[in-house]
């Protein structure tokens, strides 16, 4: 047998599509694909998803295309994410699925809108764009006659809503209160870590975007390669690269460090987690959520390269003038989109007028709120150009 990971042995704590846990509204099983590819199908044809296509990563969708969006983004992260865990021995299919999922309720603008969001609707309840994907699968998404949502799987709902670990802390959060509310119906298992292919997932995340916001960053001009030189992880690997290559021209030197980054960080996670799984002696996916620590993690010296890194990033990228402009801009948009509708609910679509009536302030609040976040970059930008400009027909 070949030692290619294609044909890595499944491990014992993998998550086994045959045994899952099932989801809350029966359903028939279907003929041709696992559980878990079903709900990777489901979240690929949501219309949540297809919007991911204009919703800023760093940059807002108009400024380029050659930058990431969420939907980019999102694809990265599952193709690493279904690679490593193929390599692992877990299911890849579960993997993919969440990683696909995981950022389909942000809003537009990136973390710009996260926090305009977050900040007007502090007297109603809050914000929270986990807790916004976990309502997209569950009750927003509107595409069965027997139910509101998705009807996920239990693995992948407990995924989506905890791949960053337990989460029991957070359920005191006014922005929380639908994951209280729902976990009351169906236990989620909230004070556990998620799968060993949910932590995947979230590790992908952190391979994909650290990576990549490099190359981005490269191409607007934020910074060059000889600024990173002196940055931990990437700016080794780009000397190598410039030593063994001198005749790449400055856009492949950039793609080769990327590539050979992304594959030093996937390697450093498969060492670490094997190295963890065999102190741990983990037998089963439950043994994986009993643990009081990650399965599946950086090592401490890249994680110490990778905090230096996102230090970087932070300064010359995400707090870059040209980027706090755009994020200022995107703001004032959503807030004076957020008020406007909250005063007069009738200038809203009519589905989500007749969705507001009939609520208190905070319900009117999350409708509205649900209405903002569902929006795409360039709509948000049309939507606020038709409410606050005049348009005059000759």
């Amino acid at each position: 047998m070949s030692s290619s990971p294609f044909y890595v042995q499944r491990a014992p704590y993998a998550e086994d599509p045959a045994r899952s846990l099932g989801r809350r509204f029966k359903e028939e099983e279907s003929r041709t694909r696992t559980p878990f590819a079903r709900d990777r199908d489901r979240i690929i044809h949501t219309s949540a998803f297809r919007r991911l296509k204009e919703k800023t990563q760093v940059f807002v969708a108009h400024e380029g295309d050659n930058f990431r969006t969420r939907l980019t983004h999102s694809l990265e992260v599952a193709q690493v994410a279904r690679s490593l865990a193929t390599a692992l021995g877990l299911d890849s299919d579960l993997a993919e699925t969440i990683a696909l999922g995981h950022d389909i309720g942000h809003p537009p603008f990136g973390h710009a809108g996260e926090d305009e969001l977050q900040s007007c609707m502090k007297a109603y309840g809050g914000f929270d764009h986990n807790v916004q994907t976990f309502r997209v699968v569950t009750e927003l998404e509107r595409r069965y006659p027997d139910f509101n949502g998705l009807n996920l799987t239990w693995e992948t709902l407990e995924g989506i809503i905890k791949h960053n670990g337990p989460v029991t802390e957070k359920l005191g959060k006014p922005s929380w209160k639908a994951i209280s509310k729902y976990d009351s119906e169906y236990k989620l298992g909230l004070n556990t870590w998620a799968s060993a292919e949910a932590q995947v997932a979230a590790l992908a995340d952190d391979i994909a975007y650290n990576n990549h916001d490099i190359d981005d960053g490269v191409e607007a001009g934020l910074f060059t390669l000889d600024e990173l030189m002196d940055v931990p992880l990437i700016g080794p690997i780009l000397a190598a690269v410039r030593s063994e290559r001198p005749d790449l021209d400055p856009r492949l030197t950039r793609l080769e460090a990327v590539r050979r980054m992304i594959g030093a960080m996937v390697d450093d996670v498969m060492g670490e987690t094997l190295q963890r799984a065999a102190a741990t002696g983990v037998q089963s996916a439950q043994d994986v959520r009993a643990l009081d620590h990650a399965l599946v993690a950086f090592s401490p010296d890249m994680a110490e390269d990778l905090a230096r890194l996102r230090q970087f990033l932070h300064a010359r990228m995400y707090r870059h003038w040209r980027v706090n402009r755009t994020r200022s801009q995107a703001r004032r948009i959503l807030a004076e989109m957020f008020n406007l509708f909250l005063a007069e609910p009738d200038v809203l679509p009519s589905e989500w007028f007749a969705r507001s009536q009939n609520r208190d302030e905070a319900g009117r609040a999350r409708v509205v709120c649900d209405y903002i976040a569902g929006m795409t970059d360039r709509f948000a930008i049309e939507e606020h150009r038709k409410l606050f400009q005049l348009d005059v027909w000759n």
